[in-house]
Parts: structure tokens; sequence; C-alpha cells
């Protein structure tokens, strides 16, 4: 059997971009994942990349959910397979994982869903020195790959365990805790009480670890051995009623958590009200005195209007995108370069600290780091978590999203505001928009539609990239409006 990824791709139902492979886990066959796995190492190779690694050693971990540790092994055994030695690092965050591989110049390959449901699954690559970026896709696609067809059934799956028992290897998850015990110091959160949301994100014993090591007093919550799909940027009822519940007696600073695989973080006050994940954001990057920080248009434009920061770069949406506006805020000279993104994932470009203890880059979404982030910009201030919103001007932003709407439906819909003519652009937004906030008075293209209306209100149109959705982000000055807004402006489109 020969293909390419590309038809791999359209044939299997599993789809590939910039942050893996994703798709139905019963459709993440054994052969579907071994075929991913390979192309993504010969396209490595015919850079030459691999070469440069050490031991040509290859670091695979995975995340809580049940398809895990069976993609985990075919994954292992198509690194096996192609020359390298997979180090099976187990069940450990993504943001570890990553680390481990970039200061070990390895390849990494984290076998998650992150936020979405068990049924699912999907395969996180990293380079040897960082995140797959839109430019590495196509070389991707195009690998011809093959395997004996003959190890596997009529299903997909391996007709017998071909692969060893991998032996297991620590290190990477046990780098992650000293990364934060070393840099921050044993009773840097002296003090602080705070509760883990732990659910079955694959870093909830890492969580309560770190904070721990770093003086908490940490109290373990929720804990569930049945996979929960906590998405940190469209946080559920349920968990938006549990963080209440845990500090209704005020025993809390705040409560914390994170998705699946542990790279987007959930920090509530010590009301249990949920931050935003750009709030964090900004509000992390205020305690690490960012000189540039990188965030997707769709963030809150209370970044800039805190008027903190030097230098802010807005930038499509999608982590690939505020990697490599980091790496030109790096190479313009920026000294302290961070980015975020809305669901509250925190990158790290340039180290912090002295070379002998310092923090070291990690340009991948981490959790960590904003939790920390926020909690000692409270500490430091003496302030409560709710206190610190307060410092920020009053933007809320909300979003929502049309499923199962048609790709060539959502064309069709920002079509008609990009004629091509400015003047009959506004005129069409107007009549659209009319009676809701005014007129038009600022339009960004960077990705999807993004309109600024006169009283300030903000309302971003944008297809899915992946699926078949049209989404709407708002941004308005209280809660209530934001979220009236993006009823309203979809209430519109289905009209």
């Amino acid at each position: 059997m020969k293909t390419t990824i590309q038809e791999l791709m359209n044939q299997c139902g599993v789809a590939f971009g910039t942050s893996g492979a994703r798709g139905l886990a019963n459709a993440m066959t054994d052969q579907v994942c071994y075929l991913y796995t390979q192309g993504f190492l010969q396209s490595l190779w015919s850079e030459g990349q691999p070469k440069q690694s050490t031991a040509r050693r290859v670091a695979v971990a995975g995340d809580l959910r049940p398809s895990t540790n069976r993609i985990m092994n075919s994954v292992c055994q198509a690194v096996a397979d192609a020359g390298f030695q997979p180090l099976h690092c187990g069940q450990i965050p993504s943001p570890a994982l990553a680390l481990f591989g970039f200061q070990n110049h390895l390849p990494s390959i984290m076998v998650t869903g992150s936020h979405i449901p068990d049924d699912r699954n999907g395969i996180k690559f990293n380079k040897p020195e960082g995140e797959l970026l839109k430019s590495d896709e196509p070389g991707i696609l195009r690998q011809v790959v093959g395997v004996d067809e003959a190890l596997f059934d009529d299903h997909g799956f391996f007709k017998k365990p071909l692969f060893p028992a991998w032996p297991d290897y620590p290190q990477a998850g046990e780098r992650y805790k000293k990364r934060y015990w070393d840099f921050f110091g044993a009773d840097a959160l002296q003090g602080m009480r705070l509760a883990v949301y732990q659910h079955s994100a694959v870093g909830r014993d890492f969580l309560a670890d770190i904070l721990q090591g770093l003086g908490a007093q940490v109290t373990p919550l929720g804990r569930s051995d049945t996979f929960i799909p906590v998405d940190t940027e469209a946080i559920r009822p349920e968990d938006v009623e549990l963080a209440r519940k845990y500090a209704a007696d005020g025993s809390f600073d705040a409560v914390v958590s994170t998705d699946g695989d542990s790279d987007r973080p959930l920090i509530s006050d010590e009301r249990g009200v949920w931050l935003r994940g750009d709030v964090a954001g900004i509000l992390c990057a205020r305690f690490l005195d960012a000189d540039s920080i990188s965030t997707p248009v769709s963030c809150n434009s209370a970044v800039e209007l805190c008027q903190w920061f030097p230098e802010v770069r807005r930038t499509r949406i999608g982590s690939p995108y505020v990697v490599a506006s980091m790496q030109e805020a790096s190479a313009a000279g920026r000294k302290r370069v961070v980015g975020y993104e809305a669901n509250g994932g925190f990158l790290l470009n340039s180290p912090l600290g002295s070379v002998s203890c310092g923090l070291a880059p990690l340009p991948t979404r981490d959790a960590v780091l904003p939790i920390l982030g926020v909690l000692l910009l409270a500490k430091k201030n003496a302030v409560k978590i709710s206190g610190l919103s307060q410092w920020l001007p009053p933007r809320f932003t909300a979003s929502d999203r049309l499923q199962r709407f048609p790709i060539s439906r959502s064309a069709e819909i920002l079509q008609r505001f990009n004629s091509g003519s400015e003047a009959n652009d506004r005129k069409a937004m107007d009549e659209f928009f009319a009676g809701l906030s005014g007129q038009v008075q600022h339009i960004n293209r960077t990705d999807g539609l993004r309109m600024t209306f006169a009283n300030g209100e903000i309302v971003h149109l944008r297809p899915s990239g992946n699926a078949p959705e049209l989404r709407c982000y708002a941004e308005a000055g209280t809660e209530d409006r934001a979220n009236r807004l993006v009823m309203e402006v979809l209430k519109r489109i289905l009209a």
C-alpha cells in the first residue's frame, strides 16, 4: 500500500492540519495513526532534522482518553519501524512533552484530542525546534507513505500486538515540574489556598504538585475516572456551577484547572468566577513585564487599551500564527516576548531570569505559567484575584457558533461584505447591522471579518477552519451586552 498523506486524509476521515491529525477514535485506526506518524517523520528526515537529534529518539506521550494508549502504541511502532527509538513518556501534559523535546532537540508526538469529547482523539506533532507552522503542512501532506497491509485486519487494526512493552521514560514530566519550582522558589505561593479542579485532565497531579512545591495549600477536587471534555474557551455550565460551589464558603483564593491535555488553563477568582482566557493572558503578561505580545485578532482589546505593553501584535487565530509572530518580534530585538490565545494557552518565546536560574522559552501553549502569573500578580499586589480584573478597561467578550452551517454559505455571507469596494462594503454592513451598534468605523480582515462600530463595540465573523461552522465573536462594555450582540448577529444571519 502506497499513498500520500493528502490522499490518506481524504480517504480516512481523519483531518490533518497544523495542530496534527484529529478525528473519531474509531476512524483513527492503528494503520491510519501509523501512516500519519510515518509521514511526519519522513518530512523531518527530508529536511535533515532528526539527524541532529540525540541518538535518533522521538518522545511520545498522551492524555487520559480511553483510546489514547492504543494510539500511542501505534505511534511508537511507527517510530521504531522508521529507525528511531521511541521514548514512552507516559501520560503527561502536552507542554511538558514539548518542553522536553525542544530542550533536547527531539521530535515529539502527543496523542490527545485536547478538549473534544472522548469518542474523538488526535495526534499533535512537534518538530525538534518548535511547533509545526503553517509552512510545514505542504511538506507533510505530499509525503508518500506505505506499510505492509498484512499487518492489519480489515478494519485497520493490528492483527496481533507487534510492539513490545515500551519502557517508561518519566524524566519529561519531572523536568516540567522542576522548571517552575527552580524559577519561582519554594515559598512563592506561601499563604495561598487553592482548589485544583482535577476532572480527567492529564496534568491534574502535575498542577497540584507544582502549586504545593511553591508553597500553596492545595485541595484537589472533582477527580474523575471518566473523561470529561472541559473546554477552557467555551466553558460548560456544569463547570461554571462547580467553581462557584467550590468557592462558596470562602475557603480558597482561587480555583484552578486545565483542559484535557493540560495546555490551556482555567483560573477563577475567590468567588469561583472563571476568568476568560484572554484576560488571564493580559494579567500574566503584566506579571512577566512583557515588551511584546502576540495574540489573535479575536482576543479582548483591553490588551491595547490598558497601555501596559510597548508592542501588541495581532495574528490570525491559531497557535502557529502566534508562534510565527513571536519569532518575528524576537528577531526585531524584543527581549520579553510572549503570546496568548482566547483559550488561555500562554506561550513564552524569551528566556527569563539568569542563565543559572532562569525560565527557558516554551513557545507552545502552556497552562501552568498563566495560572502562576495571575496568582503571583495578585499576591505581589496584596489584592484578591477579582481585583486584578478591575485594573483593566471594562471590555467583555463573548462567542458562539452556528454548527452544521455549510462552508459555502459562510463564504457567501463574508463575500456580501467584500465586494472590492470599501464604500459598498460599508454600506452593506451598515444595512445588515442597522440599529445594532452604529456605523462601522474600522474593518479588519486578518482572519474572517472583524468590525469595530461607532460605539466601540466589536463583531467578528469567522468560518471554522476545519468544520462546517460559522463563529461569531463580540466585544462590548458589559458581559450581558457582548452575549446579546452574539445572539442578535447569529439571529440575523439565520433570518
